[in-house]
């Protein structure tokens, strides 16, 4: 069996540890500086920072749905590590750590703040104006737009040598079980 190289599942777990770290840091921070209706203006107009909580998805969608989005994040994040541990591109690897901090942080936020079954709200504080988001998000965001230019730019996710050796070996493999049988 081919080996994946050990050097983009360490790219994936580094890329998705100091996104999540940043995450849930930011999210502290938000919760004990802005819990008392406090905002804070970065760029007048522009940005600031706010304290929400968002039962919902992206601009609030689904919020009567929190238990639906929080099963539907869970798969998400298998899938993504699934992917992840099978990619053999670095910039893949990045690109899915990315979303699987993202997926995993706002997952955290439904879990820990729950008020019953995954019913529970993001912390958002980064208002653009037209929405508020946290840094889950904003790592989401640069997965999505590096999965789509690595579509554009016909970026392989796993490398031929390793798919074609998987998949004579599957085809060995077969082959010995019908010359067992």
């Amino acid at each position: 069996m081919a080996r994946r190289p050990r050097l983009c599942v360490a790219v994936f777990v580094c890329v998705a540890a100091v996104a999540l770290l940043l995450d849930q840091i930011t999210k502290l921070w938000a919760l004990s500086a802005l819990s008392d209706g406090r905002s804070y203006r970065v760029i007048d107009g522009l940005l600031s920072f706010t304290l929400v909580r968002n039962p919902g998805a992206s601009l609030g969608l689904g919020s009567g749905f929190t238990w639906v989005i929080s099963v539907l994040a869970m798969v998400a994040c298998v899938v993504i590590v699934v992917l992840g541990l099978r990619t053999t591109s670095k910039a893949w690897a990045a690109a899915l750590g990315c979303a699987f901090a993202g997926a995993l942080g706002n997952l955290v936020d439904r879990v820990s703040y729950a008020d019953g079954f995954l019913n529970g709200k993001v912390v958002d504080f980064i208002n653009y104006g037209w929405s508020v988001g946290n840094v889950a998000d904003i790592f989401l965001t640069i997965a999505g737009v590096g999965i789509v230019v690595m579509i554009l730019l016909n970026v392989p996710f796993a490398d031929e040598s390793s798919e074609s050796s998987e998949s004579s070996e599957s085809t060995e493999s077969s082959e010995q079980e019908g010359k067992v049988r």
